[in-house]
Order: structure tokens, then C-alpha cells, then sequence
């Protein structure tokens, strides 16, 4: 029995960005789906994790970030409505003016307490996970 050439998912990564005391960045996409979302994106062939989510912060967001740590690793099939992807969060810190740009319409910071109310993907869940984890390490 010949099998096809195998389906895997994509791999992703997405980051929360703290600004300076002044909240986390959120985008608004350009491209169906719809919403305000985490910075983020595909990882390219032959990156790392890391340096891809360094990469999509700058082209996002114009910012340069430094990486803190992972909060976790998100793997729902329906996640992404394109297409299954697993998503590595990071969160990170910056300091500057945020400037939207390549799949940013839009850029935005928000405090946790007052997000927008159409987030894309899993990322209200995402963000409440976020908010636990910060609240514990308090």
C-alpha cells in the first residue's frame, strides 16, 4: 500500500511584545484573517525559532525586541483557519515607536485589561494565558 506524500502542520511562531510600561503590541491584519493578532508568522526553512520570531517582530512592527522567554506552544488544528499550524509563543520586551508595516495595517498597544474585542486566531486565549503566567511570577 503506497502511502501519499505526508500533510504535516506548519510551523509558526507568534510574540508578545511589552513596550516600555505602556502595554503589549497588538496588529491589524491586512490579510484575511481578519483582526487585531500578535505580531508573528511562518518560520522559514533552515530558522530558528527564535530568530524568526526576532524577524517577524522587526518586520511587523519596525521594533527590535529582545526575546525573555517562551510561554508556550500552541497546536490546535483549528487555530489558524488557513491551515493547521503550530504556533511557538515568545515574549519579549522593546523599546521605541512601533510602526506598522508588511501584514500590519494598523499597530496598537494595549494594557491587558483593555484588549480589542476581534482578536484572529486563538489569540484571546493566547493572551489569557499570558496573564496567568505573569500574575503567578508577581
Amino acid at each position: 500500500m503506497g502511502r501519499g506524500k505526508p500533510r504535516n502542520p506548519i510551523p509558526t511562531v507568534d510574540i508578545i511584545i511589552e513596550l516600555e510600561d505602556q502595554g503589549i503590541i497588538l496588529i491589524k491584519r491586512k490579510n484575511p484573517p481578519y483582526g487585531w493578532a500578535l505580531p508573528g508568522g511562518y518560520v522559514d526553512y533552515g530558522e530558528s525559532l527564535e530568530k524568526a520570531a526576532v524577524r517577524e517582530a522587526k518586520e511587523e512592527t519596525s521594533l527590535d525586541i529582545e526575546l525573555l522567554r517562551q510561554l508556550h506552544t500552541y497546536s490546535d488544528p483549528d487555530r489558524d483557519p488557513r491551515g493547521h499550524t503550530i504556533s511557538t509563543v515568545f515574549i519579549a520586551r522593546a523599546t521605541g515607536h512601533p510602526k506598522a508595516a508588511d501584514d500590519a495595517c494598523e499597530i496598537g498597544i494595549f494594557r491587558i485589561n483593555n484588549l480589542p474585542k476581534k482578536l484572529a486566531f486563538d489569540h484571546l486565549k493566547i493572551l489569557q494565558d499570558y496573564i496567568s503566567s505573569t500574575q503567578k511570577a508577581i
